[in-house]
């Protein structure tokens, strides 16, 4: 085998020589586009040792039963938290704008109601800010709240939410009132799950709306408060 020696006078320039790609990988590494860490978790619910807790009720459909949602609300001083698509709200600023009059929370539910984990991050984000815009536009409020679509939270779409400045709202307990059971089951369903910190799913269904003051009630004989998710997490 055959062995090469360098010269000091060489051994200098392939020091230089090295140096000179250890600095170029590095530049070009920093310059790549770097991850982000999310920095939150979705919330699912609020303190458990808290007697607070809260409606969240996720609108892209059923506009005509949240006027009567609204006046059995107002009856027991509940606040609640809407999440709005941006569709929708787009379609119905009337009503979008009368639940904020009324002191209810407004969040945001995406633009078309779309699969977020199927989403790209940019649909995801355009998704945001399209209903952002037309929360604004109808309501002339913001929201920093965002309630995916189905409840879909891969890691891109909590990145997308939270490079928006937006906290993920899940729930704890489920009406699963899409479904259209009778009233009681609703009830039922809530009145057995309920806990400190709830944050209760729902949507403006016939049912629900029957079922709304059975849940309140209930909800406050147990000494459950209803306040806003926002109180509810502490934000």
């Amino acid at each position: 085998m055959q062995t090469f020696y360098l010269s000091k006078k060489n051994g200098r320039y392939f020091l230089i020589y090295l140096l000179a790609v250890t600095v170029l990988i590095v530049a070009a590494k920093n310059a790549l586009p770097q991850a982000t860490a999310v920095t939150a978790e979705p919330y699912r619910q609020g303190n458990i040792t808290d007697n607070k807790v809260s409606l969240a009720i996720n609108v892209d459909w059923g506009e005509e039963y949240i006027p009567d949602m609204l006046a059995v609300l107002s009856e027991y001083d509940v606040k609640a938290t809407f999440f709005l698509t941006g569709r929708w709200t787009t379609n119905n600023p009337d009503m979008a704008a009368a639940i904020a009059a009324a002191g209810h929370e407004i969040g945001n539910h995406a633009y078309s109601h779309s699969s977020p984990n199927e989403n790209t991050y940019q649909q995801n984000i355009e998704e945001i800010t399209k209903t952002e815009d037309a929360i604004v536009k109808a309501a002339g409020i913001t929201t920093r709240l965002y309630a995916p679509p189905s409840g879909e939270s891969e890691e891109h779409v909590l990145q997308a939410a939270d490079d928006c400045g937006y906290k993920v709202i899940l729930w704890s307990v489920d009406t699963i009132d899409w479904q259209k059971p009778d009233a009681a089951t609703i009830v039922s369903r809530v009145a057995s799950k309920i806990h400190g910190g709830a944050i209760i799913l729902a949507h403006p269904t016939a049912s629900t709306l029957a079922a709304l003051p059975d849940i309140i009630e209930k909800a406050q004989e147990q000494g459950y408060v209803f306040t806003t998710v926002s109180e509810n997490i502490g934000l």
